[in-house]
Order: C-alpha cells, then sequence, then structure tokens
C-alpha cells in the first residue's frame, strides 16, 4: 500500500499511532473521507480548583461554534472531570505536559488562572492570540485588556463587591466572546451512573431524591450551615415525602453519619470524584453551600438550592435552574474564613425557607 501524503492537519491524525477512521475503516489519508481539516488549535490552561475548572467547559461550545473543526488543548490538575469527547488532548500539569505544550504552536492559547505557574506557562507558550492572564518576567499582568477587569476584581475586594457579571460573562469577554448560556460540559461514568441510580431508585420507591451537600471543606469555613438545621431541614423533607441522601466527601463523613443516625436519611458513604458525580445525577435537587458541588449539579442540569454569603452573588449563573439563599442580615466576612459576629449569618437562613423553595421549584416543573 503506498501512502503519498499524511495529513497532519487533520483532526484525526495521532502523530505516532493510527487514527481512528484507520483502526475502524482501514484508511489512509490519501482516500480517507473522515479527513478534517483542523480550523484553529486552541489551549486552555485552567489548573483548579475543580468547580472552576467545570465551570471553564462552556467555552468548549463557544469556540467550536465559531470554529467548528478547531482542536483542543487543555491543561489542568483535575483530568478526570473534564469531557473526554469534546477535547483532543488533556494534559495534566507536569514537567512532560510543559514540555510537550511550549513545543508546539496554538492559534489560541487561554489561561484563566492567576496563579504564578499558569501565568508563566502562558507566557512561554507559542500562539498566535494570548488571552487571560501571563507573566511579565515578574509579575501576573493581563495578556489583553479584555482581561483588566478580571485581574481588578481578584485584587481588590471593594472592586469585586461591585461586580455585576457572572463569572461566565467574564471569561467569555476575555476571550473576545459572547456568553450565550453555553452549558456546562463534564465527563460522568454513564454505567457506574445507572448502577448507582438503579440502587438509589430501589430505596427511594418513587420519592424524589434530594442530595444534602452538608460541608464545605476547611477553606471557607463561614459558610458552614449548623448540623442542628440539617437535621431539622430533613425530618421536613421527609415528612413531606421527600427523599434525603446525604453527600459529601471525607471530610463530612463523621457528620454525614451522625446525621443519618439521627434521621432517616441515607448516607451511602463518601466515593472517588468520578463515583461521587455519578451518585448525585440520581438526585432531582441539590442543597449545597459549597460552590464545586454546586459546578457538579449545573453540570448535571439539576435543580439547585445554594447557600451564600460571602460571595458576590452575580459571580454565579444558575441557568434557571435554583435558587441562591442569603442571609437576611448580610454578611461581613467578604472571601473570608472567620467570622467577625458573634452569630454567624448563616443562621439567617431558615429551614422553612430551604424547604418553601424547594416546593416552589417542584411546583413549577409540574
Amino acid at each position: 500500500m503506498d501512502v503519498q501524503h499524511i495529513k497532519f492537519d487533520c483532526r484525526h491524525f495521532k502523530g505516532h499511532i493510527p487514527c481512528a477512521p484507520n483502526k475502524e475503516k482501514g484508511a489512509i489519508c490519501d482516500t480517507c473521507t473522515d479527513y478534517t481539516k483542523i480550523s484553529r488549535k486552541i489551549l486552555i490552561i485552567k489548573l483548579a480548583a475543580i468547580g472552576d475548572v467545570i465551570r471553564t467547559t462552556p467555552l468548549l461550545k463557544a469556540f467550536r461554534q465559531q470554529y467548528p473543526n478547531c482542536h483542543f488543548t487543555w491543561v489542568t490538575l483535575f483530568p478526570d472531570i473534564l469531557p473526554q469527547n469534546e477535547i483532543d488532548k488533556i494534559h495534566t500539569l507536569n514537567g512532560l505536559s510543559i514540555f510537550q505544550i511550549t513545543n508546539t504552536h496554538f492559534d489560541i492559547a487561554i489561561n484563566l488562572d492567576k496563579d504564578e505557574e499558569a501565568c508563566q506557562l502562558l507566557s512561554k507558550v507559542d500562539a498566535t492570540e494570548k488571552f487571560g492572564f501571563t507573566w511579565d518576567g515578574s509579575h501576573i499582568c493581563a495578556a489583553t485588556p479584555q482581561a483588566e477587569h478580571k485581574l481588578l476584581t481578584g485584587l481588590f475586594d471593594s472592586l469585586s463587591q461591585q461586580n455585576t457579571k457572572s463569572y461566565l460573562e467574564e471569561i467569555f469577554e476575555i476571550c473576545h466572546l459572547k456568553f450565550n448560556f453555553e452549558d456546562y460540559a463534564i465527563n460522568i461514568n454513564t454505567g457506574l451512573a445507572g448502577m448507582w441510580k438503579g440502587r438509589i431508585d430501589a430505596r427511594s420507591n418513587g420519592r424524589k431524591v434530594i442530595g444534602l451537600n452538608t460541608g464545605c471543606g476547611a477553606r471557607w469555613q463561614t459558610r458552614l450551615w449548623p448540623a442542628t438545621r440539617w437535621t431539622e431541614l430533613i425530618k421536613q423533607l421527609e415528612g413531606k415525602g421527600y427523599f434525603c441522601m446525604l453527600l459529601g466527601g471525607e471530610a463530612e463523613d463523621e457528620q454525614n453519619r451522625a446525621l443519618a443516625a439521627a434521621t432517616k436519611a441515607w448516607y451511602p458513604g463518601h466515593f472517588s470524584l468520578e463515583e461521587f458525580i455519578a451518585i448525585s445525577d440520581s438526585c432531582h435537587f441539590i442543597v449545597t453551600q459549597v460552590s464545586m458541588m454546586m459546578h457538579i449539579a449545573i453540570a448535571l442540569k439539576k435543580q439547585l438550592i445554594l447557600f451564600n454569603n460571602i460571595f458576590n452573588r452575580h459571580e454565579f449563573e444558575l441557568y434557571n435552574r435554583g435558587v441562591i439563599l442569603e442571609p437576611d442580615s448580610g454578611c461581613d466576612c467578604y472571601y473570608g474564613n472567620t467570622c467577625s459576629r458573634e452569630k454567624s449569618c448563616m443562621l439567617d437562613i431558615s429551614v422553612a425557607t430551604v424547604v418553601s423553595h424547594i416546593e416552589k421549584i417542584e411546583a413549577g416543573l409540574s
């Protein structure tokens, strides 16, 4: 077999192994009907945190609409969270990936992290256009004027509090795009999700499943709702015929076990991120005070009750699937991890308010 030309600019080209059309059909470049010329090579640098990585994924759809045959490379600390079928190359940040990325030309390179290592990486990338945040040799700076607003709101609380744009509006502007409510994308193990759905359906007996994400990690302790409120919420929801399932990681394990023992709520345990997403997919509603859980819920298109006190509510985009509940008295601890009040403002959020909003959302869905 004589192959005259290798089409290096094809989206299917792997470089060192046969491409999918060759493996599946025996196709070769000269006569292949699946040839797809790459329209743009786009690099996205979004390292952490998990929720931030998830909420950056709407850019994939927007760029794909603008450049239908674009080729995506994404470098992150959480590769397993990304939609594998929508991104051509996913790199975990390490020495090898940095070497590969800095020896590749991109048409567009985007960095939406303000960490030094991410900014320094963008500064070393060979790209025709660079969006987001880069490094000038001594400090972080905006790669283009469109990123200056986001840079300033991250540096000064007073400007951040005045901001009325969502995170998505901001990053789309940075990338010279307009946000049109493009959905999140997430990697979900459908087999695992199906298995858990069977288990949860057997326990819930047709009741609506409400996932209660009870912790918030060590970083944002000011967002915590007390265990007594979770206990009362579970009892009221169960009294109204809902099935309550406790969600969390290792840090919430002890509290979730105690809540399960004090109520009829089911606590399946804590699992890997992949399994946590699969379990969450069976919920009809999710109640959370944690932004990572919020982003997972949005990606799974779940109805959401989000508690918020220390963040600017305008930052969040719920896609008309839920409500943000905040303290009536406001909060004095903007982006703070210690409360300056004798009584936490989170106590302003009552159980009755949470139950009422769940019932209103359900009524609107029926």
